[in-house]
């Protein structure tokens, strides 16, 4: 009955729907933040913080499963992977959404779009709408092989939010602390992988 009620696709969406209830509660009552900011662009953070972070959630899972290929859990994240890919797009949606009404007006915005910790942002979000729009199985099964290969973009995007993180903020820390894990991860998979292709080619040699 437990497992059955966590795998449940309304369970999980409530749990990575939960911590944006504090922010809309903060957007809908008008709050305001460290030295009065308004709830627009205090929430600025924790929205691209929250979709970072689904996002290498999503991200290190097929390395975590090659690390342990017995271990349930990871067998079971991976077949819900796609929940926290959308749930990165929605929180980056949010962020971008915020960011948007509290400049204000198209001029303001398109001044700010050039710099590199701005235009950085931009991209990647305008990566992850194709990725997001995909991420069901109807698209699975019209796009056949090519969904992977459009899937393959979210490499490019995670680059770009790393960049977008740190040139906003000009501060490499924390960003770093997300990022690093995810890097030696996907750097032992591809490991993993250029090492598979090796044996393959051998044997295909001898033969």
């Amino acid at each position: 009955m437990f497992f059955k009620l966590i795998s449940s696709r309304y369970f999980i969406w409530a749990l990575l729907a939960l911590p944006s209830v504090p922010m809309i509660l903060a957007l809908a009552s008008g709050a305001t933040g460290p030295g009065g900011k308004p709830a627009t662009e205090f929430l600025l953070h924790p929205t691209g913080e929250f979709a970072t972070r689904f996002l290498i959630i999503c991200m290190i899972l097929t390395p975590m499963r090659m690390l342990f290929p017995a271990a349930g859990f990871w067998r079971w994240m991976m077949k819900r992977r796609r929940y926290f890919g959308v749930a990165a797009f929605a929180y980056a949606a949010l962020h971008t959404l915020l960011y948007v009404v509290d400049l204000g007006d198209l001029r303001t915005i398109w001044g700010d779009a050039f710099k590199l910790g701005i235009w950085t942002g931009w991209l990647a979000f305008f990566i992850f709408v194709p990725l997001a729009v995909t991420s069901n199985d109807l698209m699975v099964r019209r796009m056949g092989p090519s969904w992977k290969q459009l899937q393959r973009w979210v490499y490019p995007a995670a680059v770009l939010t790393l960049m977008h993180w740190i040139f906003v903020h000009n501060n490499v820390g924390p960003a770093l602390v997300h990022f690093l894990r995810l890097a030696g991860l996907e750097a032992y998979r591809v490991f993993r992988n250029v090492k598979r292709q090796d044996r393959f080619t051998r044997a295909a040699s001898q033969k």
